[in-house]
Parts: C-alpha cells; structure tokens; sequence
C-alpha cells in the first residue's frame, strides 16, 4: 500500500468548499484522469477513470462525512483499490485549507514504476490546484449535501 498526503490553501470560505467537494459529479470537471462520477446514493459513488492509459472503474463508499470538516472513503468494488480522507480547514473567514491523505494499491508494472516515480503524488497535486482553480473562479458551489454519515 502507498501512501498520498497534500494540502492546499483556498481562497474561499470552508462551507463553500465542503459544499462543492460533496458534489462528486462535478470531479471530472477537476480531476485529471477521471472520465465520469455517478451519486449511486448517498454514501456510494461509480467512477470511471483513464490514467496513464490504463481504464479502472470502481465503486467508491463514504464511510464519513461530516459537514465543513470531514469526507472518507473507501473503494467496496471494481479495479482500483484506494481508501482516503479529505479534511477542511478554516484559517480565516475566505480562506480554508484542504488535506487530502490517500491509501493506495498500485497493480502491475506500469502502476507500480508510476508511484514510484512519484506519478499519483504530482496527480493529487495537480488536481487540488485544478480544484483551487475551479471554485476560486466561482466564487459559489455548484451544489451541496449536508448530510453526515
């Protein structure tokens, strides 16, 4: 198992940003690789994603979620096997940081040359700015969920 930790500083309030992170649909928009999210329900996502030219398609399952603060999940199914956290921090009234820890299995060659040569570390990277990117440029979230799991 690998091992992901990145954190980013975004110019927005944390509720604005927690808001948009539970609007799992919108990911591809910002997400390098990852081809289509459909909400299964409220705690379970499909994603299908092409990263490095290799296709994976998984269910992914929330384990917990708390509003303004916390999202965790785990893959339950399909090619990939990950689990992660991404906490929220207010460090001022429009500012919050975002921390993203992910566990992952590398599987054959070609995945497991990639983490060693830092391939997912430099995509975590590149999609927390593209996130960045996306909800400073709105300045709102495209939706919400409010619930907790």
């Amino acid at each position: 198992m690998s091992q992901v930790e990145e954190s980013i500083e975004v110019d927005v309030p944390v509720r604005t940003v927690y808001n948009q992170w539970t609007q799992f649909e919108t990911f591809p928009q910002f997400m390098e690789g990852v081809e289509k999210i459909t909400q299964v329900n409220d705690t379970l996502t499909h994603w299908k994603a092409k990263v490095g030219g290799v296709e994976r398609e998984f269910d992914a399952e929330i384990t917990e979620q708390i509003p303004d603060e916390r999202v965790a999940w785990t893959t339950v199914g399909g090619e990939a096997k990950q689990a992660g956290v991404v906490t929220f921090h207010r460090l001022a009234e429009n500012k919050t940081k975002v921390m993203l820890q992910l566990d992952y299995d590398p599987e054959g060659f070609a995945e497991n040359l990639g983490d060693k040569l830092g391939f997912v570390k430099r995509q975590v990277t590149g999609d927390l700015k593209r996130f960045k990117d996306y909800i400073e440029s709105r300045g709102a979230e495209s939706g919400s969920w409010r619930g907790e799991v």
